[in-house]
């Protein structure tokens, strides 16, 4: 577990918290290692937590902690072939669709096995970050990462304005959004002064990540 990448293996109270209490089956999407499946199983007993993941080593440690995991890769993932349609009260997509070829599609596809009502819960990084036009306009290079907003492995990137209507083209009414702010893009302590500098004209610059909450309003 050592040898795992600690940005993708961490807790995540932002979306454990915004996960309903009443939450009975719940889909988390890249769940790699389960630690925030085995979070909201601590937090709602009675709910049935299953998970999709890439990575085979992860995989196998996230099955001692939900109720299913499935190895699979999202970008060929077949739903139909596991899943029947309008099963899940909650979706979540921590860190994912910034990682897909076509994050569009994989939002329409996931929409049918959600409930009507039914919440889905994402999180993405905000490629306006201040540090991302600092690099491309006094440095002249993208600032190719092993994590974080720049993270290589990213496929796709997206603004706020991006997010709003990538939900919204699927019918899925945003609720609210948060905002991960950071001074500095990678981990640092000074990160904590993030939201004090946070000021209207500014803070789409210092937002790292956006947490969307949304929910489903039709079927089609």
């Amino acid at each position: 577990m050592s040898d795992f990448n600690p940005s993708y293996t961490g807790g995540r109270d932002d979306i454990l918290n915004l996960v309903p209490s009443n939450a009975a089956k719940i889909l988390d999407i890249g769940c790699s290692t389960g630690t925030l499946g085995g979070q909201i199983k601590e937090q709602i007993r009675s709910a049935e937590v299953t998970g999709i993941e890439l990575d085979k080593q992860m995989a196998r440690v996230a099955e001692s902690k939900l109720d299913r995991v499935i190895i699979g890769d999202i970008n060929k993932f077949s739903f139909k072939d596991y899943f029947t349609p309008n099963y899940f009260d909650c979706i979540i997509l921590a860190d994912i669709l910034e990682h897909l070829n076509d994050p569009w599609t994989l939002l329409a596809e996931v929409k049918k096995y959600l409930i009507f009502g039914g919440l889905i819960i994402a999180s993405i990084p905000n490629v306006r970050h201040y540090s991302t036009i600092v690099s491309l306009l006094f440095k002249g290079y993208w600032p190719y990462r092993d994590r974080g907003i720049h993270d290589r492995t990213h496929l796709r990137f997206f603004t706020l304005k991006n997010i709003k209507e990538m939900f919204q083209r699927e019918g899925l009414l945003i609720e609210k959004f948060e905002r991960n702010y950071r001074l500095i893009e990678k981990p640092h302590k000074y990160n904590t002064l993030s939201r004090y500098f946070a000021f209207p004209l500014f803070r789409d610059f210092l937002t790292f990540q956006y947490i969307i909450t949304a929910r489903k309003e039709r079927n089609n």
